[in-house]
Order: structure tokens, then C-alpha cells, then sequence
């Protein structure tokens, strides 16, 4: 059934889609054209760079920066009776800042014949660590990597200048 006001709303509806029609690119080339008939503008120019003063070290009766001093000398390491104690001048390794339990072994895999252990810490940062490799805050060093555990030895102190091996194991989780 078609509507009896139709012939009427047929020349409003044509009305209304001519004002719709037109090329839908014109505003934009209309901008164009006015931002390229604007003067250009002149560039600021660059700031200058003052010159840095040169500095010559005079050391007099200080010491040589350069050359180490007490404070950077191999430390002898608090070795007890029965010949154990950590080794104070071995370059500590990063999960060495990480508590034992705030590490997490989330896998193993091997590669020409390493077994490698995947050890992820609380920020995210997943490391992999072999065999002779250290962990944790007590100079723990991995002896054996399972498919399920880690195994290592910590040099843990009784008292200063006395030291005990302590075993720990960190445990596969999922």
C-alpha cells in the first residue's frame, strides 16, 4: 500500500539528498589551498652552544683516581675452622640480589647437553641458570637441575667468621 502524501514527499526527499551530494573531498582541498596561500614563516634560528670549559686534574697530595686504593683491595675472606666461608672477592650475579623464595623455577630445557633451568623473578624477568651458577641472598650455588627441582648449596653464617653449607631446593611451580 503506498501513502497518499508520496507524490509530495518525493521532491523533499530529492531536496534533502542533493544537499547531501557533492564531492566529499572539497573541505578538504579547500583547507589545503588556504594553508598553502598563507606567507611562509621564518625558521627560528638554532640557540648556541656554549663552549665547556676544559678542566685539568691537578692531584697534588690527593690520590690517583685511577689507581685503586685500600677500600678496593682483594678482601680475605672470615674463614673458620674447618676451611669454609663465601668467597668475598667473586663477582656476585643478579638473581644473587633475589630472596630464595621470591624466586620461581617455571621450567628446564636443554640445549648441546646443558641442562638449563628457567628461574623467573617477582617483576616478571624470566632468567635461565645452569649448573655452578648462583642464586638467592646466601651465596647459594646450583649443584643439580631436575625436570621438577633445583638443588643447591648455601654458605650461611652462624655467627661472624662462622660459616655452615645449608641444602635448599627450588621446586618447579606452574
Amino acid at each position: 500500500m503506498i501513502c497518499r502524501h508520496a507524490p509530495r514527499l518525493i521532491p523533499l526527499l530529492a531536496l534533502l539528498l542533493a544537499g547531501c551530494g557533492g564531492d566529499p573531498m572539497s573541505d578538504l582541498q579547500a583547507y589545503v589551498r588556504s594553508v598553502k596561500a598563507r606567507p611562509p614563516t621564518p625558521i627560528e634560528p638554532l640557540p648556541e652552544i656554549q663552549a665547556v670549559d676544559t678542566f685539568v686534574y691537578e692531584p697534588g697530595e690527593r690520590r690517583d683516581p685511577f689507581t685503586p686504593d685500600a677500600q678496593t683491595e682483594p678482601v680475605e675472606p672470615l674463614v673458620d675452622d674447618n676451611g669454609l666461608a663465601p668467597d668475598p672477592n667473586r663477582r656476585k650475579e643478579e638473581l644473587e640480589s633475589h630472596p630464595l623464595d621470591s624466586l620461581r623455577m617455571v621450567g628446564t630445557l636443554e640445549q648441546e647437553a646443558t641442562r638449563w633451568a628457567l628461574i623467573r623473578t617477582k617483576d616478571g624477568t624470566l632468567h635461565r641458570v645452569k649448573v655452578g651458577h648462583y642464586l638467592g641472598q646466601n651465596n647459594g650455588q646450583i649443584n643439580d637441575i631436575s625436570e621438577n627441582a633445583i638443588q643447591l648449596t648455601e654458605i650461611v653464617s652462624d655467627a661472624p667468621g662462622q660459616w655452615r653449607e645449608r641444602a635448599a631446593t627450588l621446586a618447579l611451580t606452574q
